[in-house]
């Protein structure tokens, strides 16, 4: 019973801290259109995908905390895995911004 109202309660973290991350996605694809990086290709696409990885993230959990079906909790795993793969996508494109500043 505990471990399910554990993760019933995952749902809204996961919700909030991928929206959090989808405005700083935007704010990265932002200021690399602004200093016109070199390396600016690899960063634009890396940040849009992180953009679309976390909106599905955003979705998902949404739809998994209005869902009381078993559903749900696919779904929330679902999301959970999308925001792993939107962390590293944004922590890729954040060392190729750092490495290119840095040059």
């Amino acid at each position: 019973m505990k471990e399910e109202k554990e993760k019933q309660n995952r749902s809204p973290h996961i919700l909030s801290t991928s929206a959090n991350l989808l405005g700083f996605c935007f704010i990265v694809l932002t200021s690399v259109k602004i200093s016109k990086l070199s390396e600016s290709s690899y960063i634009d696409e890396g940040a849009a995908l992180a953009i679309i990885i976390f909106m599905s993230s955003c979705i998902l959990s949404f739809l998994s905390m209005r869902s009381s079906t078993t559903r749900a909790t696919k779904m929330e795993g679902f999301a959970d895995i999308l925001f792993l793969a939107g962390l590293i996508v944004l922590f890729i494109t954040t060392m190729l911004i750092t490495f290119n500043i840095i040059k």
